[in-house]
């Protein structure tokens, strides 16, 4: 679902950013009042999880379409609504600059429709009120399905009617709108399962860092130590972003595949120094275009951008807790075993 700039105007494009730049002070604020110094590690190995599957496109049965995950809401059940929003910020912020994936412009709109929605709708709606008095794998796939679902469908809504705010008459809202709806629900629901089966490795291996589980005495001995859980997933992530990427599905998203059914081109055309200054900044900074080397369709490049891009994501994450110096106390009680 990441927009390019032909998108979204500068106007819109501006608004969002606002609107996007807010939510990520606030959350700034609210992260270094939690204190808490075990989600430094967690912060950097899931976002490098999530940008890893983000590669994954699965096919949409049956529609020429593909997706993949937001991870928002997958990240807000680990981390919370702020840390999960910060981190999402991460790894949206190295897909555009570093594999121009996803416009510079289209940023902030790319920012609030796939990080805004599942972090916070997503966590505070739905995620914390079904894991209020604990958490069972039932309760975690149905947060899970319905969270993801709920979310893409406020995302892609949103996609259209920023379109439409910006005045893009190539696509008609109301064909646009309901062109991308229901691909969404699809996309979402198969996000929400595989959602539901992160989280419930996580809720086997380490429940307590589930957020917003209940009281510590209602939490269950975990199968693996803190220690050993991040090692999985960040394994995980490796093999997702180096080798199982090699094996995504080539169909068009669930945007490109609504762009293509509405306007018969998933690339359209923008013009003004705005556009030029976006385009000139992201040529300059996008080593591995599009995911691969410059001017080589070598799969390499494709394990390559993987590894790279989740190394990437830990980098900025890790760096921004310590920038914004999240955690400056030192809890005896934190352990990491």
């Amino acid at each position: 679902m990441h927009m390019a700039d032909a998108l979204v105007s500068p106007a819109v494009a501006g608004t969002m950013y606002v609107l996007a730049t807010g939510a990520a002070a606030y959350s700034v604020k609210k992260v270094r009042e939690e204190n808490d110094p075990k989600k430094i590690p967690v912060m950097g190995v899931m976002g490098a999880f999530v940008f890893a599957t983000q590669m994954l496109n699965f096919t949409i049965p049956g529609t020429g379409s593909s997706g993949h995950l937001c991870g928002g809401m997958m990240l807000s059940a680990l981390l919370g609504p702020f840390a999960g929003f910060l981190t999402m910020i991460g790894v949206l912020l190295v897909q555009c600059l570093l594999f121009a994936d996803g416009g510079l412009l289209a940023l902030g709109c790319n920012v609030w429709n796939m990080a805004f929605y599942g972090c916070f709708i997503g966590a505070l709606l739905i995620w914390k009120p079904l894991m209020k008095k604990g958490a069972s794998k039932g309760k975690i796939a149905l947060a899970s399905i319905l969270g993801c679902v709920l979310t893409l469908q406020l995302g892609a809504f949103s996609v259209s009617l920023e379109t439409l705010l910006s005045g893009v008459t190539e696509l008609p809202f109301s064909v646009f709108v309901a062109t991308m709806q229901p691909i969404h629900l699809a996309i979402g629901f198969v996000e929400g399962r595989i959602t539901a089966a992160v989280l419930i490795f996580i809720h086997e291996a380490r429940p307590e860092l589930l957020w917003g589980v209940g009281s510590e005495s209602t939490v269950k001995e975990g199968k693996l130590s803190f220690k050993n859980t991040v090692i999985v997933l960040a394994v995980a992530a490796a093999i997702c972003g180096g080798i199982v990427s090699l094996f995504a599905s080539a169909f068009p998203d669930g945007l490109e595949w609504s762009m293509e059914n509405v306007a018969g081109t998933s690339e359209l055309e923008a013009a003004g120094n705005a556009y030029e200054t976006a385009a000139g900044i992201q040529e300059t900074t996008s080593l591995l275009p599009d995911y691969a080397f410059k001017g080589s369709e070598s799969v390499f490049g494709t394990s390559f951008s993987g590894i790279v891009g989740a190394l990437a994501v830990v980098l900025i994450t890790v760096g921004a807790c310590y920038a914004f110096k999240f955690f400056k106390k030192k809890d005896s009680n934190s352990s990491l075993a």
